[in-house]
């Protein structure tokens, strides 16, 4: 096995079944399978549905899948797509089933999540700490961005736990299985505003939500938002708005900024270009205004994103964009 590529493979029939049985698959469903490995899980598929989408990095992982099916009634049933499945533009279906390698499990979570129609169902395996980030409710230690995103776009349930002996070779950590079952319809907002709030709100989730706007990186990325929005509403900024207090508006340097980019609350400095820096300029003065208005309004600036609930993060999103403060 490479264990590089995460490759654990399910050897649990018992575990496979029920997986599968928690699927609720119809006779009539397009399964996609991620990492089907030698494919324990995928005949099990195969018996309920009406075709599986294997996507497979491996190519003698792939091989071996094709010789189990090869000659039987399941090989017209079965597609293997050889590749990353992040990178792959994924061909429509209506369940998703993962024994997921956990490298890559953030990164699929989102994209599952993106996909337009959406699958009716995803049952995943995960790490196990991964997959209670995705079920954690506002105060629990292990409750993140990833956990309000995953929760907002779907329905978020922990079917069981599975012992690292049901694989070959065994993990080095436990894992659990969780249902996703995306929302139909959509909620009605954009996903890049909603995770670019998330995104700061989450820096340090222990902090209070008002803290994530002293930044002076995130500062002029909202300032640079604001003046895009006014642009594009036609909105006419003052007359001395570019007026800076104290002359420094050349070329901005490069700032650190603090970023969690899987969303599982693992922060790390990236460096940014901030722009021309008008840290004192007039709508950069305003910008800061609305900010502080909006935080004191709505009740949350001191309140600590990891007890803060969806609602929350709603009300702090409207309040935003009815000052014509943007995140995406």
């Amino acid at each position: 096995m490479n264990t590089d590529l995460g490759q654990h493979i399910l050897k649990n029939p018992g575990v496979a079944q029920v997986i599968v049985d928690k699927a609720g698959l119809k006779q009539s469903d397009v399964v996609l399978e991620v990492g089907p490995g030698t494919g324990n899980l995928t005949v099990k598929i195969l018996e309920k549905a009406r075709k599986v989408i294997a996507v497979e990095m491996d190519p003698r992982m792939a091989a071996e899948l094709t010789k189990r099916v090869q000659g039987k009634p399941e090989q017209n049933r079965l597609e293997i797509l050889l590749g990353d499945v992040i990178k792959t533009e994924l061909p429509y279906f209506d369940v998703c089933i993962s024994n997921t390698p956990y490298q890559i499990s953030s990164p699929l979570v989102f994209k599952l999540l993106a996909l337009s129609p959406a699958p009716r169902t995803c049952i995943l395996m995960f790490q196990r700490e991964f997959a209670m980030r995705v079920v954690a409710r506002p105060g629990d230690a292990l409750y993140c961005r990833l956990s309000v995103n995953a929760q907002m776009w779907a329905k978020c349930t922990h079917i069981m736990k599975v012992g690292k002996k049901n694989f070959k070779p065994p993990p080095q950590v436990e894992s659990s299985v969780i249902r996703i079952e995306p929302k139909n319809p959509r909620p009605p907002i954009s996903y890049d505003e909603w995770d670019g709030l998330l995104r700061i709100v989450f820096v340090r989730k222990n902090r209070t939500i008002s803290a994530g706007f002293k930044s002076s990186a995130v500062m002029a990325l909202v300032e640079r938002n604001y003046r895009t929005w006014c642009a594009t509403n036609n909105v006419k900024l003052e007359d001395g708005d570019d007026e800076v207090d104290m002359v420094d508006a050349g070329e901005g340097d490069e700032e650190e900024m603090e970023i969690d980019e899987d969303g599982m609350g693992d922060v790390k400095k990236v460096k940014i270009k901030a722009g021309k820096k008008r840290n004192r300029s007039k709508v950069g003065e305003k910008v800061k205004g609305l900010v502080e208005t909006v935080l004191t309004e709505t009740e949350l600036g001191e309140k600590r994103a990891g007890k803060c609930d969806e609602a929350d993060f709603l009300k702090l999103l409207f309040a935003f964009n009815q000052q014509g403060i943007h995140f995406s």
